[in-house]
C-alpha cells in the first residue's frame, strides 16, 4: 500500500457557516467550468461561497449563487460574478446525488473551493438541514466542553 502524497490543495475559500447550519453526510469533490478572468480572480482569494448552493438540473450539476468578484486587471470582458457555474461530474456521481437530493430535506452545498494541481476544484455536501433546536444544542455542548477545560486548566 502507496502511503498517502500531502495534498496541493490552494484553499480559496470556504462556507464555514454550512457546517453549523447542516448535518454533512456526504463529501465529493467536483471540477468547475470557469472563464480564464474568473480563474485569475479565483487566484487572488476574491472568492464568496456564503449563500451558494448546487442542484442537478436535467443530467447535469451546477453551483448556484456563488461570488467570484471582478478581476482587477480584467477589462470589459470580465465576468459576470454570480452567473451559473457548471459542476464536473462523472454520470455516475450525478445519478447518485440526484437521487440523494430528492429525498427530503436533503440539499446540495459547496464546502470549500480551491485548486489541486492547478485545476479549480470545489467540494460539495449532500446535507441536511439543522433545526433551530439542532444548532441550540451544539452550542451548549461546545460552551460546556470549554468550561471544563478551562476547569482542567486552572492551578488550584
Amino acid at each position: 500500500m502507496a502511503p498517502d502524497k500531502p495534498s496541493n490543495r490552494q484553499v480559496v475559500a470556504r462556507n464555514r457557516k454550512a457546517k453549523r447550519d447542516f448535518h454533512i453526510e456526504e463529501t465529493i469533490e467536483a471540477g468547475i467550468e470557469l472563464t480564464g478572468t474568473e480563474v485569475k480572480a479565483a487566484r487572488e482569494g476574491n472568492v464568496s461561497l456564503q449563500e451558494a448552493y448546487a442542484m442537478v438540473e436535467g443530467r447535469e450539476v451546477f453551483l448556484h449563487n456563488m461570488h467570484i468578484g471582478p478581476y482587477r486587471h480584467g477589462n470589459i470582458h470580465n465576468h459576470e460574478p454570480k452567473r451559473t457555474r457548471r459542476l464536473l461530474l462523472h454520470r455516475k456521481e450525478i445519478d447518485s446525488l440526484y437521487g440523494r437530493v430528492r429525498q427530503q430535506g436533503y440539499t446540495l452545498v459547496p464546502l470549500s473551493m480551491y485548486f489541486k494541481r492547478g485545476w479549480a476544484k470545489v467540494e460539495i455536501a449532500v446535507a441536511k438541514g439543522k433545526s433551530y433546536y439542532d444548532k441550540r444544542e451544539k452550542i451548549k455542548k461546545e460552551e460546556a466542553k470549554r468550561r471544563m477545560d478551562r476547569a482542567v486548566r486552572r492551578p488550584y
